[in-house]
């Protein structure tokens, strides 16, 4: 991984490393900050840390202090200063770091004023009496990256990954045979919180490409799109809910230069993915999956529109990424055979070793069969007899009624295929004053008459899997990383309610 980037700095100095709010920076003038900021680390005796948060924005001096802190030996920890102050300070707490990186004064990160020294980068027109190319230390089992994800409890989970997991993931990739060289443009659309965000920044500087970032301050799918189009871009990770937003424009879209498209971070739905390819006629489509846990993504399916596997209407996410191990397990942890449905685990060297100081986490979500670690997703899966697996949903999207187990994503995927007009729903399990678990349904944009929606599904399901009610709105909710909020969903119903 470092030799790549080192090569990178190297051939391809004068040429686009980034292209953010329409300024371009070379791979020279990247570096440059790099070593600048490596530097300040070493003279405020930084690297002797094992962890250094990053307030991120979208600047060239956020991604140049990632690079840094990795060639000064160290983690980093990005820190959103738009999110709560009170989930930076159980990010802060938690994970005990004592010096933060900023490319701008902010008011949020004063509340560490009393425990940490804030250092501030160097302005790219700043300069040092001496530049010289230099060897990081490595050491493949320090922290590369920590990472917070929501959890259930309402505590933020730290995901520690390696510098050996981060190297497996660079090989892994490259093994799938996609070709990028420093012709390619990426599109970087994820906030620096969102692991997906890393495979768009690390990928193409390992490869002398450029990085287009979108605006902070834009519409996301509007600049997506604006971004993919006027610059031309070849190699696109999204997130699925992308498409929902851009699909009354796809008419009008023609992006002929992108050579490959992937989606993360959602299940993607068969019907809008046909539709997209004929957007974008010369690209290869992959549907790759994979959790924080197990290092940005591992299982990828490239899309052979002739036939393409699904399950209730959502894409397969392939088959398990050199370096990684999938099993489908039951209840009781045994695996089950090809067609069986169960819990996807992973496992291999992608696989962090735990979640950061939360030993209650590791007992429940790690466990250990054939003297391997594995890590439960929560995901319900399959592998079909050509060894592809089958994405059927998050397993805290089976909910029982009256005794009855029920995959949510079967009425979304009935919805979606016979109501062509309707561009997204979700599924959203409540409870009544009884305590019995029902269904409601949020329906993005739809202009007829509801009933309909309820006449058709009753020829399509038993009665307890029909929803008990639903709500129209123009637009879903999404979060930071362009998924859509089904949190903010269920919390529109309970203020309905």
């Amino acid at each position: 991984m470092f030799n790549k980037l080192i090569n990178s700095f190297l051939v391809h100095k004068l040429r686009n490393s980034f292209c953010i709010d329409e300024k371009y920076y070379t791979y020279e003038q990247f570096y440059k900050l790099v070593f600048q900021i490596c530097h300040l680390i070493k003279t405020n005796k930084i690297n002797d840390e094992k962890l250094i948060g990053i307030i991120i924005q979208n600047d060239i001096e956020t991604y140049a202090s990632i690079v840094a802190v990795w060639f000064s030996g160290c983690g980093f920890i990005p820190l959103n200063p738009s999110n709560p102050v009170e989930r930076n300070v159980l990010i802060f707490n938690q994970s005990e770091i004592k010096s933060i990186l900023s490319s701008q004064k902010n008011d949020e990160i004063d509340i560490f004023s009393n425990k940490i020294s804030t250092q501030f980068f160097l302005t790219t027109s700043e300069t040092l009496d001496k530049f010289e190319l230099f060897t990081p230390p490595f050491n493949e089992y320090k922290i590369a990256y920590l990472f917070y994800t929501s959890g259930s409890t309402g505590i933020p989970k730290g995901v520690p990954i390696s510098f050996k997991n981060l190297k497996s993931f660079v090989d892994s990739f490259f093994d799938l045979k996609i070709t990028i060289n420093e012709n390619d443009g990426f599109l970087q659309m994820f906030d620096l919180t969102f692991d997906l965000s890393v495979f768009s920044y690390l990928i193409p500087l390992c490869s002398g490409a450029c990085v287009f970032t979108v605006s902070s301050s834009a519409i996301k799918y509007m600049a997506v799109y604006q971004l993919l189009d006027k610059h031309k871009i070849t190699v696109a990770l999204m997130v699925p809910s992308i498409l929902s937003f851009l699909r009354s424009y796809f008419h009008d879209i023609k992006l002929t230069e992108l050579k490959y498209c992937l989606f993360c971070g959602e299940a993607l739905q068969l019907d809008i993915v046909i539709e997209w390819k004929n957007c974008i006629p010369n690209s290869e489509i992959f549907n790759v999956y994979g959790p924080t846990e197990n290092t940005i993504f591992c299982t990828s399916y490239k899309l052979d529109f002739s036939n393409i596997k699904s399950y209730n209407g959502i894409v397969s996410i392939g088959k398990p990424m050199k370096h990684v191990i999938t099993t489908i397990i039951d209840e009781n942890k045994n695996i089950l055979s090809d067609n069986e449905k169960g819990e996807l685990c992973l496992a291999g060297e992608l696989l962090t070793s735990a979640y950061y100081k939360d030993e209650q986490l590791n007992k429940k979500s790690f466990f250990i069969k054939n003297n391997i670690q594995h890590y439960r997703t929560g995901d319900i899966a399959f592998t079909d007899d050509d060894g592809d697996l089958m994405f059927c949903g998050r397993a805290d999207q089976q909910v029982k009624i009256h005794g009855f187990r029920v995959e949510l994503n079967e009425i979304e995927h009935l919805i979606l295929e016979h109501f062509t007009d309707i561009e997204n729903v979700a599924a959203i399990p409540f409870q009544n004053s009884l305590g019995n678990t029902l269904i409601w349904m949020f329906i993005q944009n739809y202009k007829d008459d509801t009933l309909k929606l309820f006449d058709y599904l009753k020829t399509k399901l038993p009665d307890y899997m029909i929803p008990t009610g639903v709500t129209v709105i123009k637009t879903f909710p999404l979060n930071v990383n362009g998924k859509v909020d089904r949190k903010a969903l269920r919390n529109m119903l309970n203020e309905q309610k």
